[in-house]
């Protein structure tokens, strides 16, 4: 679809929410905004799946190209501040949207690293010195200082959840966090293999299914190991998009406030495209089909 219409389809699929999870009015005093809550959250969600990433970059965007839909966007400190204060509203709206795949019996489970700066420059960074902390990402074979991402997803690759934690935290502590809703299967790497978390997800209902290490005997048949392997690649992509597309492994902000609002807007952006691509009839990962040139 063109541009226009995206951004049509994305402001609708944004106010119906809005009016779900904010019954009363959110602001008891003082001067109403002049953009509206959903124009901004629509903005947003817009600029980041164009891979804009930065509220800057989000600002200048519409101000130049799109300043006839948004008359009263106002100056950019204003419209950075406004975002930033919405993170409640727009993490509320993610739960709903997350519910829309209904209860599902499969899920599929993985870290990905955050890095906050360069390797070499952690012992200098200022920023988040309290919490981020050194780890060691297998896939690129390489020591990194920040944070990792912890993701949930469903078999069509919905983000059903989502949270992150000091990089050296084991993502074995994590994973109950983020999975204290479903039950049916759970697909995850080898970095999940543990007697305790494998009990704790029997007690809940939910059969915990890794690939095991060479030393460990494996009596599952051979063709449900390459349906396991197959479908986490659903996880797999969508970590490469938010990666890719969202950026979300690169920093921006300076407190911990900050970069939770952008997580969140990331993840609802890409949980929003899933949804549009998915009432297109398009496969509800393959975003590029979204807007034609």
């Amino acid at each position: 679809m063109p541009i226009d219409e995206f951004i049509i389809n994305i402001y609708l699929m944004v106010e119906q929410y809005y009016k779900k999870v904010v019954t009363k009015p959110l602001r008891g005093s003082g001067y109403a905004p002049k953009l509206t809550d959903p124009e901004i959250i629509c903005m947003e969600v817009v600029g980041e799946f164009l891979n804009m990433d930065q509220d800057k970059q989000i600002w200048q965007y519409f101000t130049q190209h799109w300043q006839a839909w948004f008359p009263a966007i106002g100056s950019y400190p204003n419209f950075a501040k406004h975002c930033a204060n919405l993170w409640q509203v727009k993490q509320r709206i993610q739960d709903q949207v997350s519910l829309l795949e209904g209860q599902d019996n499969i899920h599929l489970i993985d870290g990905f690293p955050i890095p906050v700066c360069h390797y070499g420059r952690a012992y200098r960074h200022k920023n988040y010195r309290q919490i981020a902390t050194f780890s060691y990402c297998a896939a690129k074979q390489e020591k990194y200082y920040g944070f990792e991402g912890h993701l949930l997803v469903n078999l069509s690759g919905m983000i059903k959840g989502f949270t992150f934690a000091p990089a050296h935290i084991d993502e074995r502590a994590i994973a109950p966090e983020i999975t204290d809703h479903i039950h049916g299967l759970l697909g995850a790497d080898k970095g999940y293999i543990s007697p305790s978390l494998d009990q704790y997800y029997q007690s809940q209902g939910i059969d915990l299914q890794t690939p095991l290490r060479r030393n460990m005997t494996d009596d599952r048949p051979k063709p449900v190991l390459k349906r396991l392997m197959k479908v986490r690649r659903t996880v797999e992509t969508v970590i490469g998009q938010l990666a890719e597309r969202f950026n979300i492994q690169k920093v921006r902000a300076k407190d911990l406030w900050h970069l939770s609002h952008r997580l969140i807007r990331k993840v609802l952006s890409h949980n929003l495209c899933f949804v549009l691509n998915k009432q297109l009839g398009n496969p509800p990962l393959q975003f590029e089909l979204l807007i034609s040139s």
